[in-house]
């Protein structure tokens, strides 16, 4: 049984080792991998490890390149009809339930995968690939926890051969291009404050916040591998709130829409800005706060220290239908982003305020939207002040599928590898763990420590991971019998 006494000892005792921890993963290269070339053989050979829902768009955008072979699929729920578009369309693809028996029976034949599972499990999926030698895409959030993204981003600089690339597509589009552009050129200078909205509606906004238990059992769909679908996190019974996508609303599963929308609308500014971890993280706002899943509302104050010759900034994340950022003169209105994936909670509606970003340099505010949208400069009449300073943005060289696999050939470098990502999924892992406990956190990057709360602490690792799983936790990360 994981009492509080021993969740604060394991988180503790672990947490106290991030910044000296290291990772023993085994250094294991396939044979199709070893100094292949592109006209030796120019497609890689991908393993799909979830095929439904988000996982079936991804495969969809990966073949859609004419760079993959799909080799293999692999979902817990095989069968059901999320995964029978997918399964028709590869018949040749060799089909699991269980990752680690994919890899154990075919990994000479995987040359990479993409990994569109929740949350919680992409640490595990991503590692052992990983250890295996596989290149890896996986779904933003990159990791649920501090700690995992913590030995996901060693375990990448540990394995220099192994190319990685988050799913926050807008880091291939013309948003990330112009960023960097603008903000060479001096356009983009002194940003003191940012404010980042996602102010749709979410799945757990029908939902009543009174909450005292979590939801009754029901009966397994007869297609699911229940247990299997919980990979490192303790099992409890199934009921559909936790399935097909509802995962996003709990806290134990998800990340809420600071996870979700997060690294579509904050990526950019995260990374050209140098903000890396926030000194301290302030829920100022929780609308229907409870122990069991995701507010209504949420505002959220991260502040970041100077760094090199930029000032100190701070970024305020708002989610919530009604909870929107205050908006400065000349907003007008927001445009959706054109490369905003479908998802199984209905389109994002067009309003005045969408998913976006407003920006305050030190003489210019900027617009943003969210994934690839562009920025445009507020009010009109500051925009036409500059216009001619602007530069040349250049076009992107591949989209974010493309530039994956291109670099698994050897003729790019992935834009958002762990070593970039990483940093801001624990950002917002910051951010949830300010919600769940509704608390302000003050936080030091230098040894990776929550200062001020003992169980918030303890968070940045989590609870223990479940007998079986706690080897993609503990060096030596793998070892020969690891099931």
């Amino acid at each position: 049984m994981i009492t509080r006494r021993t969740f604060l000892r394991a988180g503790g005792l672990t947490a106290a080792g991030l910044a000296f921890g290291g990772l023993n993963a085994a250094n294991s290269m396939t044979n199709v991998q070893k100094k292949r070339t592109a006209s030796a053989q120019p497609k890689i050979n991908l393993a799909c490890i979830g095929i439904g829902n988000r996982g079936e768009q991804i495969i969809n955008d990966f073949d859609r390149t004419g760079l993959v072979n799909i080799v293999a699929l692999c979902d817990v729920d095989l069968g059901n009809k999320q995964t029978v578009n997918i399964l028709q369309k590869f018949p040749k693809a060799r089909q699991f339930k269980d990752f680690r028996e994919m890899f154990d029976k075919m990994g000479s034949e995987i040359e990479a995968v993409s990994i569109a599972i929740p949350d919680f499990s992409h640490f595990p999926a991503a590692m052992y690939a990983i250890s295996l030698g596989k290149h890896v895409y996986v779904e933003k959030p990159m990791a649920r926890t501090f700690y995992e993204a913590e030995l996901m981003m060693e375990a990448a600089r540990k394995h220099p051969e192994v190319v990685t690339q988050v799913g926050n597509q807008g880091h291939s589009e013309a948003n990330y291009f112009q960023f960097k552009a603008w903000l060479d050129a001096g356009i983009i200078k002194d940003v003191t404050a940012v404010a980042a909205h996602m102010n749709n509606d979410r799945r757990w906004h029908s939902w009543d916040s009174n909450i005292q238990k979590m939801p009754e059992a029901q009966p397994i769909p007869p297609t699911l591998d229940w247990n299997l679908w919980h990979t490192t996190r303790p099992y409890h019974d199934y009921n559909a709130l936790y399935h097909q996508g509802e995962w996003r609303s709990w806290y134990n599963f998800g990340m809420g829409a600071l996870g979700d929308w997060g690294a579509h609308i904050i990526d950019t500014v995260h990374e050209f800005l140098e903000l890396g971890l926030p000194y301290e993280i302030n829920p100022l706002k929780l609308e229907g706060h409870n122990d069991y899943f995701f507010p209504m509302a949420s505002t959220i104050l991260f502040r970041f220290p100077a760094r090199k010759n930029m000032p100190p900034l701070d970024l305020t994340w708002y989610d919530g239908v009604d909870n929107l950022p205050p908006l400065p003169e000349g907003y007008g209105k927001s445009e959706l982003a054109a490369d905003i994936p479908a998802s199984g909670v209905g389109e994002i509606k067009q309003s005045t305020v969408n998913p976006g970003k407003i920006i305050y340099g030190k003489d210019l505010t900027f617009k943003g939207g969210s994934h690839g949208s562009t920025l445009s400069i507020i009010p009109e009449s500051k925009a036409k002040d500059v216009a001619s300073k602007l530069p040349e943005v250049p076009e992107s060289p591949s989209n974010h599928f493309e530039n994956f696999l291109l670099a698994c050939l050897g003729k790019e470098k992935t834009r958002s590898p762990f070593e970039i990502h990483g940093a801001l999924s624990q950002v917002f892992s910051l951010g949830v763990i300010a919600q769940r406990l509704n608390s302000v956190l003050y936080f030091d990057s230098r040894t990776k420590q929550i200062a001020n709360n003992a169980f918030a602490n303890a968070m940045l690792v989590g609870i223990p991971p479940r007998k079986g799983w706690e080897a993609f936790y503990n060096p030596p990360l793998f070892s020969p019998d690891i099931p």
